[in-house]
């Protein structure tokens, strides 16, 4: 995977959770903080779906999705088109699970998703999950 990128730029100052999606060498994320994303049972996770994020940045329009960084396929394909995966945080056992789909669980790609989920020095795990494949 040559030349993969993250969207997002920087890294951010504490660990998020959050959606992601990999379209084409771009690793595309949208991202909360622990104190803006949402409980869910046992677990904290981002607020948005993978079905809504992407509709709403379809509606943008490819020119608006370029000019902000995101690949415009994501104007003419649908989100399950991609592989994606989730990060959540579980609150009992206090660590972070990476979903992600099989193609995403290689170590150049966590490594990635841990840089721009910002997950550095905290306990991570990674799983498959059959909704992301």
């Amino acid at each position: 995977m040559t030349g993969f990128r993250p969207t997002a730029a920087h890294k951010p100052a504490s660990p998020t959770v959050g959606i992601f999606w990999r379209v084409g060498d771009v690793l595309v994320v949208d991202r909360s903080t622990l104190h803006e994303a949402q409980p869910y049972g046992d677990c904290i996770t981002h607020a948005a779906g993978h079905f809504e994020r992407w509709e709403e940045w379809q509606a943008s329009g490819s020119a608006r999705l370029v000019s902000k960084g995101y690949p415009a396929a994501i104007a003419s394909t649908e989100y399950d088109e991609w592989p994606r995966g989730r990060v959540i945080y579980e609150t009992l056992t206090r660590r972070f699970v990476i979903y992600a789909d099989r193609r995403l669980q290689s170590r150049e790609v966590v490594d990635a998703l841990k840089q721009a989920f910002g997950l550095g020095a905290a306990d991570t795990v990674v799983k498959s999950d059959s909704h992301y494949r």
